[in-house]
């Protein structure tokens, strides 16, 4: 991808060099000129290339995708969240604020029809545009609400540089506009070039934000975050059908690895390509210098990250109960107990004693298994919370040397529009157990998991939403097990606001005081190696408590502020018309 966007930005710099006409009518040196380019499908398809990095997934150092929920309730990374303890500040400037791939995405789209090439190829890489726009869009409508939309790229004389902000309902609106554009246009993914959106994908994409606006509106009606005369009916009724067809093409499925590892097997393939459950990937190429190296930093149990106790209670057991009322639970004395009779995700997700870390090292030389937590130790070194991601590692040694690892790296799956499907149906009060076993209970089947029956929910005396319906926290609860460390919390927070699950706590870990943990740490003399109240602090029941002294009083995530990210001050300074400044600030 890397290659494609270098020869791009050469071509267009020989272009422009080559050109006979006066300097003065030249066009700017970062854009390509729509005389000599925007001529063939080819040109559009090298220009869509430079979108493509834009996309999450993994990269460089650290746990790619997998630690993204840093920003959750998900993950404990040692250095708390500043959105989460609400200590952001207005900046002057930057804060995501930034409009050049949607200025490069609409210099495309103003130039894309000019090409002369066969009609159907032109516009699927148009599709691919109006895909990349309506992403880069959504994120901004995630940070700030309302933003401008802007039709058409501008330059230093534009008005539109003074555009007041857009109702984030209009920018919605004209979003999945151009998402429609893309799913008619797009090839499936059995037709599609590898690695390029496919319709699928676009569908995806649209049931996503469909939803992510159906629930918001929904849920911040009557806040200052609130759209005006809206409660999300529409756009949550918009994210089933998206869904609906999605399941309904037939071109994708749940995939199932070998037994004991059915859902962990998925998230460390080097291959994607015949999966049936992923819609895009990216391949990595370590001699093309293009690679990562999430695999030696997850087999570690470490990185200076936990999981938060939380997303361990919401297993259920393997009746079908919570923890909180389940027979079936075995305490929290050791992780292994935790861990006996729940949802066999949870073994697949988290690190067990005697779980491979590396496997067939080369010249017999020795592999290497998880003992216990490295709670005693700092830096990038500790495990904040004692439970140690599992779930994405390659234990191949291959996939842990100094070159980078190519394990590939899942961008869309198949069980998100699911979930979309059987939550939207849950939120509109029409959901039926024929919509359950066609969504939740694939799911389960998947790791031989008991169904979810809707005429029979064990109520659940610690509910996160008990406000809501049995069968929506069922389905929030099964959304958060099945999409653990896959980037999405924090949005599914925001858009449920879900304020009262982060406000005023600390995140919890395993517990220490009289677990099979306590007094095992030592060093080669036999020295302790934890000090409570030093390294290690733990709350009054034993469990590990890691911001016991950076944050005393828990969260301090404001409600009336937080769920949206303030305008830069010099944004404001510049263009009077975006103002008011974002609530709260």
């Amino acid at each position: 991808m890397k290659r494609y966007i270098s020869y791009l930005i050469a071509f267009g710099f020989l272009i422009l060099w080559s050109c006979s006409k006066d300097y003065l009518e030249r066009y700017p040196l970062d854009e390509l000129s729509p005389q000599a380019y925007f001529k063939t499908a080819n040109d559009l398809k090298l220009y869509a290339n430079r979108f493509y990095p834009l996309i999450p997934a993994h990269s460089g150092y650290g746990g790619g995708t997998f630690w993204a929920e840093k920003n959750s309730d998900n993950l404990v990374p040692g250095a708390f969240d500043i959105r989460l303890s609400g200590t952001r500040t207005v900046p002057s400037s930057g804060g995501g604020w930034d409009w050049s791939e949607i200025r490069q995405a609409n210099y495309f789209l103003d130039h894309c029809s000019e090409a002369t090439d066969e009609p159907a190829k032109v516009r699927e890489y148009i599709a691919e545009v109006k895909f990349f726009k309506a992403l880069l869009y959504f994120d901004k409508v995630k940070t700030f609400g309302d933003v401008p939309w802007i039709t058409k790229s501008l330059n230093s004389k534009s008005p539109e540089l003074n555009a007041p902000r857009d109702s984030r309902k209009v920018v919605v609106d004209s979003i999945i506009k151009y998402l429609d554009y893309s799913i008619e246009n797009l090839k499936p993914k059995s037709d599609a070039e590898p690695f390029r959106i496919n319709k699928e994908s676009a569908i995806l994409l649209k049931a996503r934000i469909c939803l992510y606006e159906g629930t918001w509106e929904k849920y911040h009606k009557n806040t200052p975050f609130g759209v005006s005369g809206e409660d999300g009916t529409g756009f949550i009724t918009l994210a089933a059908g998206s869904a609906d067809q999605l399941m309904k093409m037939g071109t994708l499925s749940v995939y199932k690895g070998p037994a004991g590892k059915e859902y962990w097997s998925l998230f460390n393939k080097i291959d994607y390509s015949d999966n049936p459950e992923v819609l895009l990937w990216k391949k990595y190429d370590v001699p093309l210098g293009v690679y990562h190296q999430v695999s030696s930093y997850l087999s570690s149990g470490a990185g200076d990250i936990g999981i938060n106790k939380t997303l361990i209670d919401s297993y259920l057991c393997t009746d079908g109960k919570p923890i909180s009322v389940s027979p079936e639970f075995k305490g929290y004395d050791s992780i292994s107990a935790e861990v006996a009779n729940r949802d066999p995700r949870l073994a697949q997700s988290i690190f067990l004693k005697g779980y491979d870390q590396t496997i067939n090292s080369p010249g017999g030389g020795a592999d290497t298994t998880f003992s216990k937590p490295a709670i005693d130790l700092s830096g990038q070194f500790r495990a904040t919370t004692g439970y140690c991601i599992y779930k994405g590692v390659n234990p191949e040694f291959s996939q842990h040397t100094s070159s980078g690892s190519w394990t590939g790296s899942i961008i869309l799956r198949y069980s998100e529009a699911l979930l979309i499907y059987a939550e939207a149906k849950a939120e509109l009060g029409t959901i039926t157990q024929a919509d359950i076993d066609k969504t939740v209970n694939v799911l389960r089947e998947r790791v031989g998991m008991i169904h979810l029956n809707l005429g029979s929910i064990a109520t659940d005396p610690k509910w996160d939403f008990p406000a809501l319906s049995p069968i929506i926290n069922e389905i929030r609860r099964e959304r958060r097990i099945e999409l653990a460390f896959e980037t999405l919390r924090w949005d599914d927070l925001a858009r449920w606001r879900a304020h009262h699950l982060i406000v005023g706590l600390r995140p919890r870990g395993i517990k220490y005081i009289g677990s099979d943990l306590e007094g095992t740490y030592k060093d080669y003399l036999g020295t302790p190696t934890i000090k409570l109240g030093q390294n290690l602090f733990v709350d009054a029941n034993g469990f590990i408590d890691p911001y016991q002294t950076a944050l005393p009083n828990g969260f301090g995530f404001n409600p009336g502020r937080d769920y949206l990210s303030p305008v830069p001050s010099d944004e404001l300074t510049l263009n009077k018309n975006l103002l008011p400044q974002n609530p709260g600030w």
